[in-house]
């Protein structure tokens, strides 16, 4: 047994905000998804020949910006999404829709991760303490004003009704600061509880070992000292082929 202070701090995590459309044709997965000759049709096309919408992920197209022209580089991620829900997991709505999301890339904001009880099957504390600072919040605001403007460009007009959620009612930065906490969510991006370092706090070595017992390494995104500015699958896929060439070496 160890006892290690720093495990389960710094939990970092990108969260997304997201504004749904509705769209004036039915050219959305809502509309395949809820029709049921559509469904049929796209589970057969994707058993048959590997084609059609159940091929895709769920974001089909991203981009980045800055919310600030002062900033070296952009610190929102946006990502595209061909259908629309109230809650990510739930039914898609009964009508035409598309939804657009914010992700702040480099949130100030820190949480922690506690283990509750000694019975393994209790759940851990998770407090990720999403906007916690004043740039988190107001990076998130500015986000959902520039993506507003993006998703009322003229190029969009011929397939897009009106913004669905948060709608016409939310339109003030308090609104919309407001709309952030109570709709913002994970983007399951965690990272950073067992991170690596040399100070007191940081629980693995530059070889992923953990300091202060022998035959044990963490290799996962907990390591990373920071939360990247994107995605985390490729560079916790690094990590791992990074992990398994030290072992490989360690072991000769």
């Amino acid at each position: 047994m160890l006892d290690a202070p720093g495990v389960g701090h710094d939990l970092q995590d990108h969260m997304q905000v997201r504004i749904v459309m509705r769209c004036s044709q039915k050219i959305t997965l809502n509309d395949t998804v809820n029709h049921p000759l559509r469904r049929t049709m796209a589970g057969a096309r994707y058993a048959l020949f590997r084609k059609g919408w159940l091929t895709i992920a769920a974001g089909t197209a991203g981009a980045f910006f800055k919310t600030s022209p002062r900033l070296a580089s952009p610190d929102i991620q946006v990502h595209f999404l061909p259908f629309s829900t109230d809650k990510m997991g739930e039914k898609l709505h009964d009508f035409s829709g598309f939804t657009a999301s914010v992700c702040q890339l480099r949130p100030e904001s820190r949480g922690t991760l506690r283990i509750r009880s000694a019975d393994p099957t209790v759940p851990p504390e998770i407090r990720i303490n999403y906007m916690s600072t004043e740039t988190d919040r107001t990076t998130n605001v500015e986000g959902l004003k520039i993506l507003r403007k993006i998703l009322n460009a003229p190029a969009l007009k011929p397939f897009v009704v009106n913004e669905y959620d948060p709608g016409a009612k939310v339109s003030t930065d308090a609104e919309l600061l407001e709309y952030c906490r109570e709709r913002g969510s994970t983007i399951y991006h965690p990272t950073s509880t067992c991170r690596m370092g040399n100070d007191a706090l940081a629980v693995v070595d530059q070889r992923l070992k953990v300091r202060g017992l022998e035959g044990l390494r963490v290799v996962d995104g907990s390591v990373m000292p920071d939360l990247v500015s994107g995605n985390t699958n490729a560079p916790i896929i690094m990590i791992a082929e990074k992990a398994s060439d030290m072992i490989l070496e360690d072991a000769r």
